[in-house]
């Protein structure tokens, strides 16, 4: 753990102390993610390609076995938030503490044996970005709590239990990626994810090693999934695969496209989600093939064709990330595309190392010109999952 990493713990559990009056039982921290490539294809039963952040959720947390669970958050300020387990019913907390509650709640409704706790948050993943603040608070909790109370879970069970916290609790119909990402990510690595056996495939992703960075932009436009479009697509999907006679989407090989979209008649709303998410897929094999095989460069234009079909096809595009793309590939970017579920959040940006500085001052002097908010721009570096770190 490196040192600003273990100084965040200890700040983390100093302030559990100021609030609970005690020392927690341990600290854990779990990251937000990038998307590298794969989007709107989890919930289809797709590939999806994502890797973690250095950024992260931290949770101080200590056990109780009283049946009251207390949560605070440095993020959102406020006093402790004090509930009962045994009152916890989805839907039934429009706060930010649903997140971490709801958690509770899915690992109780699988029978599992959580009698309370005292939590402290503190998140560095920025909220809103499409970067999975969300989930990383989600993972973070459920790895806590299965250490202190001994649940012998894997990661893959606990960002399923996760997922079922955000889609029932909190009412946001998200699939599995951002969770898995957050449980299970490896350090220098993308996680090449089958969303519907969670088959796992950790793939080596160093571009620093050749020469090359990739940046992600925040647009600060800010998005949120439980507004209904989300859902909206997320249902257009199913009526696509029911009208298909398939299970998912996944199912439709990309070889017959053409004849599926065909069988669709004139519904051009369905006829567009079905085309994004078949192409997706295959486009996520071929970023696996194109990186096992050494030729990472070669990733650059299948990142500006899954942005096209974001745009074109699903729709969750704006006007900021629209920007992003068509400023930074013609200043230099190998390839450059919306990342997360859309309607805001951030782009990301392959580029040549020795172009960073140009590809940025142009988004950036494209953003000013547009009267848009400055865009906060970083260095994505493939990080590590969850994990305790105190």
């Amino acid at each position: 753990m490196s040192e600003s990493s273990a100084a965040a713990a200890e700040a983390v559990a100093a302030r559990f102390e100021e609030l609970y009056g005690s020392a927690p039982d341990g600290v854990w921290a779990a990251p937000g993610r990038v998307n590298l490539i794969g989007e709107h294809t989890d919930y289809n039963d797709g590939f999806v390609m994502p890797f973690a952040l250095p950024h992260t959720a931290a949770a101080a947390v200590s056990r109780r076995d009283d049946g009251v669970l207390r949560l605070h958050s440095d993020d959102i300020g406020g006093r402790v938030v004090e509930l009962s387990v045994d009152d916890l019913a989805p839907e039934s907390d429009k706060r930010w503490t649903a997140y971490p509650a709801g958690v509770v709640w899915a690992l109780r409704e699988a029978g599992h044996t959580v009698t309370g706790a005292d939590v402290h948050l503190a998140s560095s993943v920025p909220a809103g970005a499409g970067l999975s603040s969300s989930a990383a608070l989600e993972v973070v909790v459920a790895l806590a709590l299965n250490d202190l109370f001994g649940l012998g879970l894997r990661g893959w069970q606990l960002a399923r239990l996760s997922q079922r916290a955000e889609n029932v609790y909190v009412g946001a119909p998200v699939g599995i990626m951002d969770q898995t990402a957050s449980a299970c990510c490896e350090a220098g690595h993308a996680l090449f994810l089958d969303t519907r056996d969670l088959s796992q495939r950790q793939i080596p992703f160093d571009l620093a090693a050749e020469g090359m960075r990739l940046l992600v932009v925040d647009t600060q436009v800010k998005h949120s999934h439980s507004e209904g479009e989300y859902g909206k697509r997320r249902e257009g999907c199913e009526k696509g695969a029911a009208l298909l006679g398939v299970d998912a989407l996944r199912d439709v090989p990309y070889e017959e496209l053409d004849a599926a979209l065909a069988r669709l008649g004139d519904d051009e709303e369905v006829r567009r989600l079905v085309r994004h998410v078949v192409t997706e897929d295959h486009r996520v094999e071929q970023v696996v093939s194109l990186l096992e095989s050494g030729d990472t460069r070669a990733i650059g234009p299948l990142l500006i064709e899954g942005h096209a079909s974001l745009r074109d096809d699903f729709r969750v595009s704006c006007p900021e990330l629209d920007l992003v793309v068509d400023t930074a590939v013609p200043a230099g970017a190998l390839g450059a595309r919306m990342t997360g579920g859309g309607f805001g959040g951030s782009a990301i940006v392959l580029v040549e190392e020795g172009d960073v500085p140009a590809v940025t001052k142009a988004v950036e002097e494209a953003f000013t010109a547009a009267g848009f908010t400055t865009p906060r721009v970083f260095e994505a570096v493939p990080a590590a999952g969850a994990r305790r770190v105190r």
